[in-house]
């Protein structure tokens, strides 16, 4: 159940055309893994299966896939039909949408197992409870918008319930937005306004934070600041995903992998 190294993640969807030349960039620079996003309008597991078309030595991960929106079955039949193959993947579930999350996952994993045999489950953790619930029970989790205290704080939760659970602790992933460049800022405030007010549960995750706009993740004007950035969250996650907020072409997106890639 390794993890290795930095991995690069972007948001489903990308053309085809762009997604693989990414990922073949990536591997030419040592990224670990590459990741995608899951979203209504676009399947995080389709822009996988262009990552694996073009980088057969990248570990593949989805982050998050909402249970609210996928069933353990209609996955299982995805990932067939795009004939993924499960040992390069981690996939992060999480609650969506649901009221009772806590509840929804403790009842999901059983199911998960079970559809999906061979694929590594990433449990989607923010607070107390579910870190928890991740060290326990899952393959590993993976955090979203925290900061390198926040980060460090949420995996030594996951490892506390994993001692308490009796096994070694899985690791903890965690999205960190990343723009380099002189816009860097101003891209980084755009991504993070869309989340603070999403639903209840980023809206009580950034009051926590106690950040201001524009302060979690990385904005960087070049690329020695992004790399000395970047090695915070580096002490704080077992694997950073360098979420890459930039324009969806290869250029402006290779150009950002190799800016924040591993050294």
């Amino acid at each position: 159940m390794s993890a290795a190294g930095r991995g690069f993640g972007v948001a489903a969807g990308l053309n085809p055309g762009v997604a693989g030349s990414l990922a073949a960039r990536c591997a030419q620079l040592g990224y670990g893994s590459i990741w995608s996003n899951d979203h209504p309008y676009a399947s995080g597991l389709e822009t996988l299966a262009v990552f694996a078309e073009a980088a057969s030595e990248l570990d593949l991960g989805v982050a998050v896939m909402a249970l609210d929106r996928h069933s353990p079955e209609q996955i299982a039949t995805h990932i067939e039909a795009l004939e993924l193959d499960p040992k390069r993947l981690w996939l992060g579930v999480g609650a969506g949408f649901s009221e009772r999350p806590l509840t929804v996952m403790r009842a999901a994993l059983p199911e998960l197992r079970a559809a999906l045999p061979g694929v590594r489950l990433v449990l989607a953790a923010m607070g107390p409870r579910m870190c928890a619930l991740a060290g326990a029970e899952a393959d590993g989790a993976f955090f979203n918008w925290m900061t390198p205290g926040f980060a460090s704080e949420a995996r030594e939760r996951v490892r506390a319930g994993a001692a308490e659970a009796g096994r070694e602790a899985p690791p903890a992933f965690g999205y960190v937005r990343t723009a380099v460049g002189p816009d860097a800022g101003e891209r980084l405030v755009k991504e993070e306004a869309f989340y603070r007010d999403l639903h209840d549960g980023y809206r009580s995750h950034f009051a926590r934070l106690g950040e201001p706009e524009g302060a979690v993740g990385v904005a960087a004007p070049d690329r020695e600041t992004a790399q000395a950035e970047l090695a915070a969250y580096d002490e704080a996650l077992d694997v950073v995903v360098v979420r890459g907020l930039a324009s969806a072409e290869v250029e402006p997106m290779t150009a950002l992998a190799e800016a924040t890639a591993p050294a």
